[in-house]
């Protein structure tokens, strides 16, 4: 998310009530999370296991709760608990705000564009071109709708990340402030859940055709020219490249990455990275050949257990 206007290191200090190390004029133009950052972002870290990760990302600002050592051209937002103050920017800066009417005044539709009864459009939601929305499709601030778009009905676009710190009293969600993005020609069948960034946006790329109840998680990325069956689960924070193929009821973990042309045959669990190119299977997902070999011989067991009797 990139602020409106620049603000200072102690304006940010102010708006949070921190104490800060580095110049009081120190420039801030953003906040990301740590996949996405760029330099000028808050990034923010409450962990000693991802300080350096934090420390040495393209990250400007670190909002930590211990201070430590200020690398070079950096700055520190010092809080006793970054996760709640990260929260208290995201409501700062992009505040939640009610809407009266079905459609938002603020809502800019493109020509030609159809949108059925009993739809919902946010606040400052963009749709081109072409497009046919169906009912009762639930559109939430911010996002942004390509040309020939079509989405069926019962589909959520911008609902909240799934992103939550434990804590005593019970969870405490990290606030969304992202968006959803749509690029021109993507299908997105009935009942589809896309969640908006935290702080970046979550893209659906050119031409990708997307079935049925289908879950899509924060920040993910879809290339171009991907098809997703129905009941696919995306966890957040993932990448999925170019005319990537995947079957249906196929789980991916978060922050990974699937390689352009991959094929993830039904049912399959995806647990880590995978290479394009390549058709996978299984839970985890493996290339299918090798999968396909290791069911084999789990047909095999009872007859090599016979076999292994019969020598006794």
């Amino acid at each position: 998310m990139k602020f409106s206007t620049p603000y200072t290191l102690l304006q940010i200090a102010e708006l949070i009530n921190c104490r800060f190390i580095g110049d009081d004029d120190f420039p801030v133009l953003g906040m990301n999370e740590i996949h996405v950052v760029t330099s000028g972002d808050i990034v923010f870290v409450d962990h000693p296991k991802y300080y350096d990760k934090a420390l040495n990302s393209a990250a400007t600002i670190i909002l930590i709760n211990k201070e430590v050592e200020c690398p070079e051209n950096k700055a520190l937002l010092i809080s006793d608990d970054p996760f709640r103050d990260f929260n208290k920017l995201t409501e700062y800066f992009k505040p939640f705000q009610q809407s009266n009417q079905g459609i938002s005044d603020s809502a800019i539709i493109g020509k030609n564009t159809i949108i059925q009864p009993n739809c919902f459009i946010g606040n400052n939601v963009i749709i081109g071109d072409d497009c046919v929305i169906h009912s009762n499709v639930s559109i939430y601030d911010d996002t942004i709708i390509g040309n020939q778009v079509t989405i069926h009905s019962g589909t959520v676009l911008g609902g909240s990340a799934f992103y939550y710190k434990n804590r005593p009293e019970g969870f405490d969600q990290l606030k969304s402030g992202g968006r959803v993005v749509i690029e021109n020609h993507v299908d997105l069948g009935a009942l589809c859940t896309i969640d908006r960034g935290v702080s970046a946006d979550t893209r659906i790329g050119e031409g990708s055709k997307i079935d049925n109840q289908v879950q899509i998680g924060h920040d993910t990325v879809i290339g171009k020219k991907c098809l997703i069956a129905s009941q696919v689960g995306i966890a957040g924070c993932v990448v999925i490249e170019d005319n990537v193929t995947i079957w249906g009821q196929v789980g991916i973990t978060s922050g990974i990455t699937i390689g352009a042309k991959a094929v993830i045959q039904a049912q399959s669990g995806v647990s880590k990275s995978l290479q394009g190119g390549k058709t996978y299977f299984g839970c985890p997902a493996e290339d299918v050949r090798v999968k396909l070999k290791e069911l084999a011989m789990i047909k095999r067991i009872p007859q090599l257990f016979e076999l292994l009797k019969s020598k006794k």
